[in-house]
Order: C-alpha cells, then sequence, then structure tokens
C-alpha cells in the first residue's frame, strides 16, 4: 500500500487541478473517518462534490474504474453523508475521476464520472 501513494497523491494533484479548471472550487483534501477516506471535496456553486481518485500507471493490472466498486462506494456514501450532516448541507453528490499514466507520470487519459452512488 506504501508503494502506491505517491501516485495515489499525484493522481489526487492531478484531478484537482482538472476539476478547479472545470470550476469546482477545493474545499479539502484526504477527510478521513471510520468508514473511509474522501480523496477530494470540492464545491462547485453550492453543491459539495466528495471525489473518489483512482490513479494507475497503464491498464496492464487492470483499469482505475475497476477499483470503484460497490463496497468501496457505499463506505464513501457513509462518509459524505455524515461529512454533510455535520456542516448542515443537503446538496451534494459523489464523483469519481479515474487517471491513467504512462510510465514518465504524464497523462494518457482522465475521466470524471459523475453520480458514481446512484
Amino acid at each position: 500500500m506504501k508503494n502506491n501513494l505517491p501516485v495515489g497523491n499525484l493522481g489526487e494533484d492531478i484531478a484537482r487541478k482538472y476539476l478547479e479548471d472545470r470550476g469546482y472550487s477545493f474545499v479539502e483534501q484526504n477527510y478521513k473517518n471510520k468508514y473511509a477516506e474522501i480523496d477530494l471535496i470540492m464545491k462547485r456553486e453550492d453543491k459539495l462534490i466528495f471525489v473518489e481518485v483512482k490513479t494507475r500507471i497503464g491498464e496492464e493490472t487492470g483499469a482505475p474504474e475497476d477499483a470503484l466498486n460497490r463496497n468501496k462506494i457505499n463506505r464513501l456514501v457513509r462518509n459524505a453523508s455524515m461529512y454533510a450532516m455535520k456542516r448542515k448541507c443537503d446538496d451534494y453528490r459523489i464523483d469519481g475521476v479515474c487517471i491513467v499514466l504512462d510510465s514518465r507520470n504524464q497523462v494518457q487519459r482522465i475521466n470524471h464520472y459523475e453520480n458514481i452512488n446512484l
């Protein structure tokens, strides 16, 4: 897991810039509670956006989308609802950003999926 940390951190930085370039505002990064960690919390207009970032170097071992499974999403939903409840925010959603890098850590592709908890 520690070996994935630098790639994960790089992916979160790439996702944050990608979203900011599209009009999202940064709120918080790596928010944790007992259910899960939320990689990025962004805001667009008055809506909170909880973002799960999955990053891979190449896709030989699978696409980053493969890691956005039901179990992971359920933990994110619980964490996001608790965060939103504490901040008295009813308008939020959970998004996923999947990034594939090449061997030089250059972005090969980035996909943003909205409302992954539906």
